[in-house]
């Protein structure tokens, strides 16, 4: 790890100029004291690495240097090439990055590996905001969009993006709410009408903070799904979580984020689900399925 975080540091340096130790340190997610030890590990390699103090001071190279590729054996040019490859569909700067740096390897083979993020049916402008909140979170700068609540409710909100996460089948933003003075959990999909502004921010990461279970309010569930949406259940579910029963039927025991969504992706398979807990997810699918049919009587 600590080779692929030197190269790394060595390729931003090499691509973005000077950097802080602290700009460093957030993106690898180590601490400032750590970054030194890896810039005095480079100098040891001889690669004219140098640090300023003053205003705009920070580390970074002698001008003209270029990048020695012997400095990482096959293996380790492979397992770079591969974490980008894992996130190339997040934006196109990690395509042609993963492209340059393949040609720079003299390393062909076929891709065997694709992931694409995108979702059908949204616009081209949340495949931005990717790029969008890398900038904002690497430059320390304010960030402004409109969010839609789980209710429906927009409001403006302006945020010190901390981190980037991928759970519970969503992109998420953890970012300290400054209207609200605490760390919140942004869901991309509901950001719109986002901007960078130019004010910055100091905030660091919670050293103690995990992405858990207890961080989303979670609703536990039980199924009984009929056998002709097995393509459906085997989709979306985990093994351990599905019991067939002797009519072919599934018993499914589910646990999903609160919200809104939880009902829409329930009716969506129209009669061939049944909740059985809990009663009160029960009772209120049976409302909503009341006041549905009104609307064809």
């Amino acid at each position: 790890m600590k080779t692929n975080r030197l190269f790394g540091i060595l390729y931003l340096l090499l691509s973005q100029g000077m950097m802080t130790a602290g700009e460093l340190a957030d993106y690898f997610e180590v601490s400032v004291r750590t970054i030194y030890r890896d810039i005095d590990a480079l100098s040891e390699l001889n690669i004219p690495v140098y640090m300023s103090k003053g205003k705009n001071g920070g580390i970074g190279l002698l001008a003209h240097y270029r990048l020695d590729k012997t400095l990482l054996n096959e293996q380790e040019q492979d397992l770079i090439l591969f974490s980008l490859q894992q996130t190339s569909g997040l934006t196109s700067e990690k395509s042609e990055l993963h492209e340059k740096l393949q040609h720079f390897f003299a390393r062909y083979e076929p891709s065997w590996f694709e992931a694409d993020f995108s979702i059908w049916g949204h616009s081209s402008s949340h495949q931005a905001y990717f790029t969008m909140i890398k900038e904002a979170i690497l430059s320390h700068r304010i960030l402004r969009f409109l969010y839609v609540n789980a209710k429906g409710e927009q409001t403006w909100r302006q945020v010190e993006p901390l981190k980037l996460y991928f759970r519970h089948n969503a992109w998420y933003l953890f970012a300290y709410d400054q209207d609200k003075a605490d760390y919140r959990l942004f869901k991309i999909m509901r950001m719109q009408q986002m901007e960078i502004t130019a004010q910055s921010f100091i905030r660091q990461m919670p050293s103690n903070w995990q992405f858990d279970q207890k961080t989303i309010n979670s609703i536990s569930l039980v199924f009984k799904i009929d056998p002709i949406m097995a393509y459906r259940v085997y989709d979306e579910f985990d093994p351990s979580q599905i019991t067939i029963l002797e009519d072919g039927t599934f018993l499914v025991h589910a646990t999903y984020p609160e919200g809104e969504w939880v009902y829409g992706n329930i009716l969506s398979y129209g009669e061939h689900l049944e909740v059985l807990e809990p009663v009160a997810v029960r009772q209120e699918i049976g409302h909503r399925l009341e006041k549905s049919l009104k609307k064809y009587l």
